[in-house]
């Protein structure tokens, strides 16, 4: 990258970024951060939440319709293509796809979280690149920052366009900027008159970004008299004029994934497309995200659900050694796992969106929670079910059906599903973001103490407040109702993991305050300690999810078998739980870092000798780019605009 397009940030001003732009208040309730504290507040998810009447019956209305066209698609043409077809997406424009939750008076579906996930589920089971095309566009695209932060007029003008199928995506990632935006090197530059800013930069893996109408556009905005500057966010019309996609990326799965590399040179954006208020950016992408997110669990659990059908079929008709394959207990332990699952991951789903819709609770741990612990578990389930499939798994659909077989793509689940580990933040910052969320509390109560810049006086302040809170605090986590063998009773049988949560929420409350008593400062660079912690209540979250799901299910048709299945998930993952427990205080965390380093510093390169590197000299590992007009043609397909459907 060259220097003047390269912008350097030290690891406090990344920092300082981050914190700055998090929602640093609590005004609702939040059931993942009381659990975190170690305070069990069933209370705030029990009963299980359920849509109105009125959504419920909106959205089953919707879903009938869109099933019938959906059914009318074939996956395959996109996977072959790898494309999706114009009159694929002409027809999803028609049906209002683009407007799920944009609300009625704009000229949208105005489905609540709930709807808009079962429609997600619905088009992305006939292709991932669907769900990814709709969700890309409605969860980060232009209408849902509109709708949090735009104003009236913003409202008027773009809502309407994208609820007929104007296409939208967001631009935010850079080709040396992943999870550090302190590094975006775009600017948005304010004209002399104020009238407008003139935006410059190159934008990496813009998803949508080659068949946009409209892009939502994140860049640096430089501080200046009358412009308080920092990363803001604008909408800007793709066809203006210095905009040029340049590229169409491939990738391993998603095949039929518009995403490409956007150039913007000396583009001009009205003052009036701003969002919000300069610097607000990365805020509002954040806050976007609390509800965003959700459309990752939703893709992943429609996953799930086709996996649980191929396991079941498959198992009973594939017979070896005289039975058929599931019934032989290393095929049904995996089956079980993927059935179990299956009925967890939908009640995260379920539950989280329902919350999403009531407002009554802050969400954006839970909704953080579920796409870290949905992504992971589909993944799995993934490849549990390429391996029940055996060399069947592995083949492609495409010559699974040449040759007479049922054109089943196992294969294709496992590339379409690894990118939800990565994408809107990958496993590895979601855990280091939910943990900042799950410390917020002791970062409040302890400030100076936990801070590695903070003088000594600022230290021995602080430890006079923080020793109010934890002479208040700590004593709870000692008993609670998991000790009590008459606790949680009216969940019958499904109370024993009750008691074992609430157990568990205190206990990984104490562990957090024993990392920070051993650690301090340095807590913050125990990234696997941390990282355990989060999957711990990741975890507690769908385990309590579960429990109350089945509670809700009771007496319904579905009831008993609901109730087998949440009994055996829980069982499941208390396993998990207790070797996450284990892995706190016994794991090679420092003999990892120190091997690490050795590694980069040359140590062991003798291991690398005996093979041939096939990508030595075909490129620097981030692609050089300097600001200036671009050189490539551009690859914007217009077929795509609202236009070309009227």
């Amino acid at each position: 990258m060259s220097t003047a397009a390269k912008v350097d940030a030290t690891e406090e001003q990344a920092r300082q970024l981050v914190e700055e732009s998090r929602e640093a208040t609590w005004s609702k309730p939040s059931f993942a951060k009381e659990l975190f504290l170690g305070r069990y507040r069933v209370d705030l998810i029990h009963p299980f939440p359920r849509p109105s009447a009125d959504d419920a019956a909106a959205g089953d209305a919707y879903l009938a319709r869109l099933r019938a066209y959906c059914e009318t698609l074939d996956g395959s043409v996109i996977e072959e293509q790898g494309r999706i077809p114009e009159q694929y997406v002409q027809g999803l424009a028609e049906l209002g796809c683009f407007g799920l939750k944009i609300p009625r008076e704009y000229g949208g579906q105005g489905l609540s979280q709930f709807g808009y996930n079962k429609a997600l589920m619905l088009a992305g089971s006939v292709h991932p690149s669907l769900g990814a095309l709709l969700s890309a566009h409605q969860s980060i695209g232009v209408p849902e920052p509109l709708k949090l932060a735009g104003t009236p007029e913003q409202k008027q003008r773009f809502l309407p366009r994208c609820a007929k199928g104007a296409i939208s995506a967001f631009l935010l990632t850079e080709p040396d900027v992943g999870s550090d935006p302190a590094r975006m090197a775009s600017t948005a530059a304010p004209t002399a008159d104020g009238s407008a800013y003139e935006l410059n930069g190159v934008k990496l893996w813009t998803t949508n970004g080659v068949v946009a109408e409209l892009l939502v556009v994140m860049a640096r905005v430089p501080k200046s008299d009358g412009h308080r500057g920092g990363i803001s966010a604008f909408v800007v019309e793709a066809d203006s004029a210095g905009i040029t996609v340049e590229r169409r990326n491939s990738f391993m799965g998603l095949r039929g994934l518009e995403n490409g590399v956007t150039r913007m040179h000396n583009v001009r954006v009205p003052r009036e497309n701003l969002i919000g208020r300069e610097g607000d950016g990365l805020k509002i992408a954040l806050t976007t995200l609390n509800a965003g997110r959700l459309a990752i669990p939703a893709l992943c659990t429609a996953a799930a659900k086709w996996s649980l059908k191929i396991a079941r079929e498959w198992s009973t008709a594939r017979v070896q050694w005289g039975r058929p394959v599931g019934e032989h207990a290393a095929v049904s332990a995996k089956v079980s796992y993927i059935a179990a699952t299956t009925y967890a991951l939908e009640a995260v789903l379920d539950l989280s969106a329902t919350m999403c819709d009531e407002n009554r609770n802050d969400i954006r741990i839970e909704a953080a929670l579920a796409k870290l612990w949905s992504s992971e578990m589909s993944c799995r389930i993934a490849d549990e079910l390429l391996q029940i499939r055996g060399g069947r798994g592995y083949e492609t659909a495409a010559s699974l059906r040449a040759r007479g077989e049922r054109a089943v793509g196992a294969e294709q689940l496992v590339r379409d599903l690894r990118i939800n580990r990565i994408f809107e933040g990958s496993s590895e910052i979601m855990r280091l973001l939910i943990a900042r969320e799950m410390a917020d509390a002791h970062m409040a109560a302890a400030g100076a103490l936990v801070d590695r810049h903070a003088e000594f006086k600022e230290k021995a302040k602080s430890a006079v407040g923080a020793g109010g809170f934890y002479a208040k605090w700590f004593p709870q986590l000692a008993v609670g109702r998991g000790t009590t063998p008459g606790a949680f009773t009216d969940f019958g049988p499904l109370a024993q993991h009750m008691r074992f949560v609430e157990r568990m929420a205190r206990k990984q409350a104490r562990a957090l305050v024993y990392g920070m008593a051993r650690w301090q400062a340095k807590l913050e660079y125990r990234q696997m300690f941390l990282g355990r912690l989060v999957d711990i209540g990741a975890e507690l979250f769908a385990m309590s999810a579960v429990c109350v799901r089945a509670q809700a299910d009771r007496g319904t048709p579905e009831g008993e078998a609901a109730g087998e299945l949440a009994d055996l998930f829980c069982r499941q993952a208390r396993i998990r739980v207790r070797e996450l427990f284990d892995a706190l205080w016994d794991n090679t965390d420092d003999e990892d870092v120190r091997a690490a380093r050795n590694v980069f510093d040359g140590r062991y390169r003798w291991l690398e000798e005996g093979v041939l590197d096939q990508s030595e000299d075909t490129g620097p590992w981030i692609a050089d780019w300097q600001p200036g007009p671009s050189t490539e043609e551009n690859l914007l397909r217009p077929w795509l605009r609202v236009g070309a459907f009227q």
